[in-house]
């Protein structure tokens, strides 16, 4: 069975070796030393210094909202996955969505003005695929009319623009680091703020509140990551080299082997140094897609319609149309993209969808 992805899983050996520390010390939890030890290492690898690990990718985003969204207009991307529009309503904000670039998949940043209202309070938008968002122009957008930026870079592990960390952008970025992205901790995740304040805000945030033991700066929430989860996260850490070259050939026969005069490849925004985490292909039209995917399947391959729906049309979220974003969902298919996957099986996924497209 060739699934969309396959979690890199580093030598038992060395993951049980991590866990011992933990056993130890009797420290499980509440930022011990395999956390902490964790967040240097990224700090030095993703150059980015302001860096709090957590639980999971999702409640960053929900931090991210209570704390710059005050239960406002939230100016977001139809083309994400669900927990980008779900934060945004769970934190009692409002979506407003806006239409997506056709080649790039992130929000348009040539309409996103025209969704302020007095009642926009922030700009929630994805790097989708690990593909950077417009950001010069979000950010002179948000300065303008006073917005606060989200950029939820679930994607975006050791993505670079213009040469910095994607995460040093906006006001708050977040990560996930789940055990389907490229660099995991099994489940878990991050945020980033330059703002030494803001990042403060944050952090007490993520810790019930806490001021030390006994008193509290404000309300907070439990998103620490445990110790069990910076183990594996510091097993996967010496691999990271590794797996984006294997990506990256997987990537690179996609591109030099797919029929592409019938099939849409993500562009990448210029100024970016990519880390192939996903393998998106747009088809003609659904139909066509659907006919690869049973093909697929029936071959005991499984490809993902990722993203679909299209956001702004799930129930508790509805807005207005959006004809590109909903276009888009329709006919995007997520190929098998992992360390590991062998040619022979490359071959059959792309001689499988070449077929169909002739």
């Amino acid at each position: 069975m060739i699934n969309v992805t396959k979690t890199f899983l580093p030598p038992i050996e060395e993951y049980t070796k991590q866990i011992q520390r933990a056993w130890d010390q009797k420290w499980i939890t509440n930022r011990g030393p395999l956390a902490i030890e964790l967040e240097t290492k990224l700090k030095e690898y993703l150059n980015t210094s302001n860096i709090i690990s957590t639980t999971n990718g999702t409640i960053p985003l929900q931090i991210a909202l209570k704390l710059l969204g005050k239960k406002g207009e939230i100016i977001t991307t139809p083309f994400s996955y669900v927990a980008t529009t779900a934060a945004i309503v769970w934190e009692n904000c409002t979506p407003v969505f806006v239409d997506i670039h056709p080649e790039y998949l992130t929000i348009d940043e040539t309409k996103i003005e025209a969704a302020i209202t007095n009642k926009t309070t922030a700009i929630l938008a994805t790097h989708v695929f690990g593909n950077p968002c417009a950001i010069e122009a979000i950010e002179a957008i948000a300065k303008k009319h006073n917005l606060k930026v989200i950029y939820d870079a679930a994607h975006a592990f050791g993505v670079t623009y213009n040469g910095q960390s994607l995460f040093s952008y906006g006001d708050i970025s977040t990560c996930s680091f789940h055990a389907t992205k490229l660099f995991h901790t099994g489940e878990g995740g991050a945020m980033f703020a330059n703002d030494a304040n803001l990042y403060h805000e944050m952090f007490y945030s993520h810790n019930f509140g806490h001021n030390g033991p006994l008193a509290f700066y404000g309300v907070g929430i439990n998103a620490k990551m445990s110790e069990l989860q910076a183990a594996m996260g510091l097993s996967v850490f010496p691999y990271m080299g590794a797996i984006l070259t294997e990506r990256k050939k997987v990537t690179d026969y996609y591109n030099q082997n797919l029929n592409f005069l019938k099939l849409q490849s993500l562009k990448i925004r210029a100024k970016t140094r990519w880390n192939y985490s996903y393998y998106p292909v747009i088809f003609e039209d659904e139909k066509v897609l659907l006919q690869v995917q049973q093909n697929l399947n029936e071959n005991q391959i499984f490809p993902r319609r990722y993203f679909y729906p299209s956001l702004n049309t799930i129930e508790y979220a509805k807005g207005d149309v959006m004809p590109i974003s909903e276009s888009v969902a329709s006919r995007v298919l997520c190929l098998p993209l992992y360390v590991g996957l062998e040619e022979s099986n490359l071959e059959s996924i792309v001689s499988i969808i070449n077929t169909i497209l002739k």
